[in-house]
């Protein structure tokens, strides 16, 4: 289980990659992008075809981006997570947060082995303060069930 300290370490950081937004905006990675810039982060999305997203530059991919970051948010599927870290490691970002659902045993695994400090199994959403009403709800739910990391 990730520490409340390893997820305030990343929080902490005000320049993110995003990886997993869509050019629809329906996704849950455009929800995170959203909340993120609302909180006053810098976030550069990537995307491996698309220019830009709602007039904001998107990058193919994080080895591309502009300028570094302190971490990454990763809101894709397994598979795509274990292909994404390995860039990440390229690129030289020391943090990564795996939405829940994006994890994998393998990409954790990774990321432990080359020395990236890693968040999965969490809810990005649940931390960034002030937190929405359904998200402090999803919170107190995983406190009483003994899931919030201390």
């Amino acid at each position: 289980m990730c520490s409340q300290q390893l997820i305030a370490d990343f929080l902490a950081q005000r320049k993110l990659a995003l990886i997993g937004v869509s050019r629809g905006g329906r996704k849950f990675g455009n929800a995170v992008w959203q909340e993120l810039l609302a909180k006053d982060y810098q976030v550069f999305p990537v995307h491996p075809e698309a220019g830009a997203i709602k007039g904001q530059s998107c990058w193919p991919d994080v080895r591309q981006l502009p300028e570094p970051v302190g971490g990454a948010v990763l809101v894709v599927p397994p598979s795509a997570t274990e292909k994404v870290v390995r860039e990440i490691a390229q690129a030289g970002i020391p943090r990564i947060w795996m939405q829940q659902g994006s994890e994998s045993a393998a990409a954790i695994a990774f990321c432990k082995d080359h020395d990236i400090r890693v968040v999965h199994g969490q809810c990005i959403l649940m931390f960034l303060e002030p937190a929405a009403f359904f998200h402090r709800v999803h919170r107190w739910i995983w406190r009483v069930l003994g899931k919030l990391p201390r």
